[in-house]
């Protein structure tokens, strides 16, 4: 029935006019229906109307209706689903980082106020474990309006020459190739369908499955080697999935024996080979597949932004040192131009500062062969040797010196097709 209900949908997606789109519910909507016919909504006024108290989930459905409705026409497939976490930053942040340059108070508001409401709803999501694109867009809009008021504000002034001009955009292109290298794949492990034994279907949630990943419906795949048999022989499986440091390596998400130091990401849903950590700025995981390009996509992001800023700050303060003019610069806020120039020179150092902290973190952590995963599960069960105010975390199970670590770090993209354990021939890259 889902295979021939599927059918229909794409039968209907086939002839689809711009203006149309299928809803949530698999109804065949129209763009100028707009609100019309929102059972949610008119729920939702009514209680309002009458001052009756909201239902708990009745403001998480009109939510869910409203992002499902508004959409932009387009002609191939019907009308495309927006993402309202994108739209955001393309409106506020050109009108902060304006409001800012038209005074000294308002820049110090301004951009105090803005990585404070940054660091605010990160805290939001990740306490919801939710994907959001706020802050891909937010990273990507910054990258490309940094570049756009250097152009347009910093280069006309004529200290900034051609050749300048050509390193700054060529840093700009290269740190976005990286950011979509990145994005590509970290290195997703998946169950391998050859050895399918049985599938069984509950209607219930498992008792002793993690309750996070509970839903109303629920398919547990169980392969060759994960089946209940004697005593003798769930003894032994118990062996097998206990390895390194004697961690298991079943995932009870995926239904999937994994190899070892993989993880599951429970925003993204799957398990990642050598799991770092989930980024919110790619909106997506660092893992064993993409964790060479991320390094390399902050150093280029590093480098590019600080030759950048200097560059702004030898147009618009000339007069004073490189360093010095970040705090101190006379008259910047005479002109708005140069006013606008500073407050984005600001900005940026801003967030150059808070992503050499991460690549600082990244270089250590490799250095000691820990992932930022496994460096907090060491610190939560006290198994790890924490120095220098708390920036290296050893748990001296894969260390293999400087120089080993780096050259592991450096070769682990080649090997994605030899991770998973011989005698796990359920998972497979």
């Amino acid at each position: 029935m889902k295979k021939r209900a599927k059918n229909l949908v794409a039968e209907e997606d086939d002839h689809l006019c711009c203006c149309e789109y299928v809803n949530s519910h698999g109804e065949r909507s129209h763009l100028a229906a707009c609100f019309c016919d929102c059972e949610d909504l008119d729920e939702a006024c009514d209680r309002w109307l009458k001052r009756e108290s909201q239902k708990a989930d009745s403001m998480s459905r009109l939510s869910a209706t409203v992002s499902d409705r508004i959409r932009i026409p387009w002609l191939w497939g019907g009308a495309q689903r927006v993402d309202l976490s994108v739209i955001p930053p393309l409106f506020l942040l050109p009108v902060l980082l304006h409001v800012a340059a038209l005074h000294v108070l308002l820049g110090v508001a301004v951009l105090t106020a803005l990585p404070a409401l940054v660091v605010w709803y990160y805290y939001v999501t990740h306490r919801k474990k939710g994907r959001t694109r706020f802050f891909l867009s937010l990273a990507l809009f910054s990258l490309g309006y940094m570049y756009y008021v250097f152009v347009t504000e910093v280069f006309p002034h004529g200290v900034v020459g051609p050749v300048r001009l050509v390193v700054v955009t060529a840093g700009t292109i290269l740190t976005l190739l990286a950011l979509a290298h990145t994005r590509r794949e970290p290195g997703v492990v998946r169950p391998n369908q050859g050895n399918i034994h049985s599938t069984v279907t509950y209607h219930g949630p498992l008792a002793e499955r993690d309750p996070a990943f509970n839903g109303p419906r629920q398919e547990v795949v169980t392969t060759v080697n994960n089946r209940t048999g004697s005593s003798s022989s769930s003894s032994g499986q118990a062996g097998a999935e206990q390895k390194e440091g004697g961690q298991r390596n079943w995932c009870l998400a995926c239904r999937a024996v994994c190899p070892p130091r993989a993880g599951h990401c429970r925003i993204c849903g799957v398990c990642v080979l050598r799991l770092d950590h989930h980024c919110v700025w790619i909106n997506g995981c660092v893992g064993q597949a993409n964790h060479r390009s991320f390094l390399l996509m902050l150093l280029l992001f590093l480098l590019t932004s600080l030759y950048g800023i200097s560059l702004v700050l030898q147009s618009v303060c000339s007069q004073q040192n490189l360093f010095t003019a970040l705090f101190y610069c006379p008259g910047v806020y005479d002109q708005y131009s140069t006013a606008l120039c500073f407050t984005c020179a600001w900005y940026s150092s801003m967030v150059t500062a808070g992503l050499l902290h991460l690549l600082v973190l990244q270089v250590i952590n490799v250095s000691f062969n820990v992932t930022e995963r496994e460096a907090r599960i060491a610190l939560r069960e006290k198994t790890a040797r924490r120095a220098y105010w708390g920036l290296v975390v050893d748990t001296g199970v894969h260390s293999r010196g400087l120089r080993g670590n780096w050259a592991e770090f450096l070769t682990m993209g080649d090997n994605l097709s030899t991770s998973c354990p011989n005698d796990s021939p359920s998972c497979e890259i």
